[in-house]
């Protein structure tokens, strides 16, 4: 009989984003094999072993969707849901996550991230190295949290939406779906519409 220590994780992706979710993956140690999909078949880092769609191939296999688009994350997570596939989430150990905040299916949390009281991620999403989670934080499905971004208790972040390298978002704060907030830029107004905003305060860029 396998042990735990016998699973295989199939990781979709094999660029510089995958190359970290495997370190966490490693550092996790429920997983002693890995294999990589992508439809780059060479790579200077890993050994391919097929093209993104041949997924079906390892249906007996966990898997982690390495790939740092939003749109493409999301719709090959729904792809890999809809073939009933196990899709995990992966958390570097020196995270710091609330016993009551809850990660989503198929998020990766990486190191020196800190997730606060009640915070809420959703499926799919990339908090990055040293971001900020804030109590009571809503964060939608498909977000990315770019490193060093601090958000504030009760903010919320809608579907799709990417918060910048060190961007800051203050308390109470709602930002919509499918935005960008630009690097270094502080949101203190809610930001509803969909775009890129930029500065500080953070305004929609023309």
């Amino acid at each position: 009989m396998k042990n735990e220590t016998d699973k295989t994780l199939v990781i979709i992706g094999a660029g510089g984003h995958a190359k970290v979710c495997y370190e966490i993956a490693q550092k996790m140690n429920q997983w002693s094999n890995f294999i990589f999909l992508d439809d780059n078949p060479v790579n200077g880092f890993f050994n391919i072993s097929g093209s993104i769609q041949e997924f079906h191939k390892y249906s007996a296999c966990d898997f982690f969707i390495a790939i740092g688009s939003n749109v493409k994350r999301q719709q090959l997570f729904h792809e890999l849901k809809e073939q009933a596939l196990t899709i995990v989430t992966l958390i570097h150990p020196r995270a710091v996550i609330s016993k009551t905040a809850k990660i989503g299916e198929g998020t990766v949390v990486m190191a020196g991230v800190v997730v606060d009281a009640d915070a809420n991620i959703g499926q799919a999403c990339i908090l990055n190295s040293g971001c900020l989670i804030g109590h009571d934080a809503l964060i939608e499905n498909y977000v990315h949290i770019s490193p060093g971004a601090n958000l504030a208790g009760t903010v919320y972040i809608g579907e799709s939406t990417w918060i910048g390298v060190s961007a800051t978002v203050i308390n109470n704060i709602q930002i919509g779906s499918h935005i960008i907030l630009g690097a270094g830029a502080t949101a203190i107004n809610d930001l509803i519409n969909s775009g890129t905003y930029i500065g500080v305060p953070a305004k929609e860029k023309k």
